[in-house]
């Protein structure tokens, strides 16, 4: 449909998330703050979970290891938006360039909370491990380039 924002997997959407948070520890061990590290290799663990366990449900062996798996990519989504909240909070990096990054995340929790919904939903029908039928469009604020997205903090 014209006007319309394309669709973009959600594979695609948290390998391209996962190397965001690469920039953003990038960026704040540039800065040689020890707290700021700390958290930075906190959330980068967290947050390139979340693509690790989307794509092992690519592969699950029955529905219940698919809502496993996404169960397991909520819950690092949620563990990387408390430590995006730390970032801003602890002033090591200024809310602002975080914003995006925040939205992003809870745009995640948002799609994989939905996914596992509708895994559970589907008892009555064939389960397919194949999570096509489960991408989301973004916002469209999600969706328009965002340079603060780089984290250049100085």
């Amino acid at each position: 449909m014209k006007g319309q924002e394309p669709v973009r997997d959600i594979g695609e959407r948290t390998l391209e998330y996962s190397l965001r948070a690469i920039r953003l520890y990038r960026a704040l061990a540039d800065l040689r703050d020890s707290a700021g590290l700390v958290i930075a290799k906190q959330y980068l663990r967290s947050a390139t979970s979340i693509g690790a366990n989307v794509a092992e449900a690519q592969s699950a062996e029955s529905k219940a290891d698919f809502i496993h798996k996404y169960s397991l990519a909520q819950k690092e989504a949620r563990e990387s938006l408390y430590w995006l909240r730390l970032l801003e909070k602890s002033e090591i990096v200024g809310g602002c360039r975080l914003d995006p990054l925040i939205h992003e995340t809870d745009e995640l929790v948002a799609i994989i909370t939905t996914i596992i919904v509708r895994a559970k939903k589907k008892d009555e029908q064939p389960f397919s491990l194949h999570t096509s039928s489960f991408i989301l469009q973004p916002s469209r604020e999600v969706m328009r380039e965002d340079r603060s997205a780089e984290y250049p903090l100085t």
